[in-house]
């Protein structure tokens, strides 16, 4: 019986000179790159009074003007909508996108009122709440107002780092 090392160093069967332990290490570490999956749970019945609060104020907002680090009727960034929406329903987050994302516990599922996250690497560099039915409301950026998006699109797939559910 040979060794698993003896066997490794054999070159792939094309010629290839990579061993085989590398080649599973590689695989290994791309299986590891694949990014979470945006998971939904659309189920209304029984949202808390605190979801629907969050909800009815992030629908509210549609149509008001992007400002950046806006947190008012004036304008609102994404991070903002999220801190004005959580408010309404006298529950607190962090200011901003990547803060919300590094402190509020990850979630598998992501139910209406939830906060969805969406950046590269580690870093969270926008957030939407989630409004059901694959819809989500977000302040997409300048020059845009608070509106209210698909998240079947391929962007918000690509980017998509996690979700949290800050409210009960």
């Amino acid at each position: 019986m040979q060794s698993l090392l003896a066997i490794s160093r054999r070159p792939w069967p094309m010629g290839l000179p990579i061993p085989w332990l590398t080649m599973l290490l590689l695989l290994t570490l791309l299986g590891g790159c694949a990014s979470p999956q945006l998971a939904t749970d659309d189920r209304s019945a029984g949202l808390s009074i605190e979801r629907l609060l969050v909800l009815d104020q992030a629908q509210d907002a549609l149509g008001t003007p992007y400002r950046w680090g806006g947190a008012s009727t004036n304008g609102l960034d994404c991070s903002g909508l999220v801190l004005v929406s959580y408010q309404a329903a006298g529950l607190q987050v962090p200011r901003t996108a990547n803060a919300q994302y590094q402190s509020l516990p990850p979630i598998e599922a992501a139910r209406p009122g939830d906060l969805l996250f969406f950046g590269r690497g580690s870093r969270a560099s926008h957030v939407g709440i989630y409004a059901g039915n694959g819809q989500m409301i977000h302040a997409p950026g300048r020059g845009r107002r608070v509106t209210t998006t698909s998240l079947d699109l391929d962007y918000w797939q690509k980017r998509f780092l996690g979700a949290a559910a800050p409210a009960p």
